[in-house]
């Protein structure tokens, strides 16, 4: 099948303001005057045909837009557990459940014939609703409860869903007696919650995923949501699509990125780093910074030939089917539409296991102890000077976010492209100029 050419209408002279248009849309979970900041809206909206067209044809996506706002709807092939990030509080902590629920619960409450809701009468409908619910509930004088509320408004503010016209929240969260009062945009709140599904339908989370599209989707939408895309990872006919000139490049063309392949993988390389919800290595943050010194003694410890075993690490399918078993437990058993259900289960193609360095948890225990006498505690902020196994749960988990290694029970698997920041001397605290200078060599 040929490869539907991108950006095939753009001038080479506006295909810079195009590729920056994509990476917005990619990078968005909602673009609004205001989110993710003001002015992102103006660059995307002229090339909204275009992007249509692009993202349709080639990844089997529908980009909703109106001169108010942008939404990228997204067909996935296999489950994402890091897309989860997007739900974070202002001082970037991931929601909870009980805040993922709250927020479900509060936009399920908004009525179309309101255009504004005080924070009295908001709690007054949903809170009777949480409280029906078996192991959530709602009770405004425990803490918990009441910060969960805040951190939810305050993440529909932030996209615009919400605006507040009178009042604090910050008072009433205080027990101070406090209001607030917020305006209502319906559009906006529709635009957030769009499930590929009637949710009443599903009997499986697999339910949500797309199994109709071809190789050549299936690859493109791989190597444009993860980081890198190990051949190990994919079947054969899906690396044999990898593996093509033409799939890559296109996907180049179309973001502005490069190509980059080893013997164990391709990925689309951000020089710049103007693609990415997680950069790494990253400027000043603890958990990045982290996260790069353990990889780099990791690193350390495989050239000194430190004594690290190899393991053999579960198949993708295998990850993805112990990912929906975990989500399918918590399924409510009522509600769901029976002679409608949606329950396939998604079927990845056979993969080979592979033998991956394995470190166990008590190495990355010595090794975070390692760092903290080496550079200080204060060096770690006051958030972590105390908490070393918990910032080390933490650079764990974003570099398993970033495919750089896998969780598995008992430690880490190292993952090829962990080796390309071999090189990094204290984690780097200022990106270089050229990500691609740090990978020196195979992806061994």
């Amino acid at each position: 099948m040929a490869e539907p050419r991108a950006a095939a209408e753009v001038q080479a002279g506006d295909l810079g303001a195009y590729q920056d248009a994509v990476r917005l849309v990619l990078t968005s979970d909602l673009i609004t005057a205001v989110h993710p900041r003001p002015g992102v809206l103006e660059r995307v909206l002229p090339w909204a045909d275009e992007l249509t067209r692009d993202l349709h044809d080639l990844f089997g996506y529908t980009l909703i837009a109106t001169t108010r706002h942008v939404r990228l709807i997204r067909q996935l092939d296999t489950l994402n557990p890091s897309r989860g990030k997007i739900f974070t509080n202002r001082a970037g902590k991931a929601f909870d459940r009980r805040r993922l629920a709250y927020l479900c619960l509060i936009i399920g409450s908004f009525q179309r014939s309101r255009v504004e809701i005080s924070l009295a009468d908001l709690v007054r409908q949903f809170g009777p609703v949480a409280n029906s619910i078996e192991g959530l509930g709602f009770d405004p004088v425990v803490p918990g409860h009441k910060g969960a509320v805040v951190d939810v408004l305050g993440w529909l503010v932030e996209r615009g869903a919400l605006s507040l016209s009178d009042g604090s929240i910050e008072a009433w969260a205080r027990g101070d007696g406090g209001d607030a009062l917020y305006d209502i945009d319906h559009d906006i709140c529709a635009m957030i919650f769009r499930p590929s599904r009637p949710l009443q339908h599903l009997t499986s989370a697999a339910g949500l995923l797309d199994g109709a599209g071809s190789v050549e989707r299936r690859a493109r939408r791989l190597l444009l949501e993860r980081p890198v895309v190990y051949y190990s990872d994919v079947d054969a006919d899906t690396a044999a699509v990898l593996l093509r000139d033409d799939v890559a490049e296109n996907l180049a063309r179309l973001t502005g990125l490069v190509v980059e392949r080893r013997a164990e993988g391709v990925l689309l390389a951000d020089p710049v780093g103007r693609f990415t919800d997680r950069p790494f290595p990253g400027r000043g943050a603890v958990i990045n910074r982290a996260a790069g010194l353990l990889i780099a003694r990791i690193a350390d410890l495989l050239e000194e030939g430190g004594v690290l075993g190899r393991v053999q690490a579960p198949t993708e399918a295998e990850v993805q089917q112990d990912l929906l078993t975990r989500i399918d437990s918590a399924l409510p058993q009522s509600g769901v539409v029976r002679d409608l259900a949606w329950s396939e289960r998604a079927q990845m193609p056979g993969q080979a296991s592979q033998a991956l360095v394995f470190v166990e948890r008590h190495r990355l225990e010595e090794l975070i102890g390692e760092l903290y006498e080496r550079f200080g505690a204060a060096s770690f902020t006051g958030a972590w000077q105390q908490d070393p196994q918990g910032l080390l749960d933490a650079a764990v988990a974003l570099l398993e976010d970033l495919r750089l290694t896998r969780s598995v029970p008992g430690g880490v698997l190292v993952l090829p492209a962990a080796l390309r920041y071999r090189n990094i001397s204290l984690a780097i605290p200022a990106p270089p100029k050229n990500q691609l200078d740090l990978f020196d060599g195979d992806l061994k």
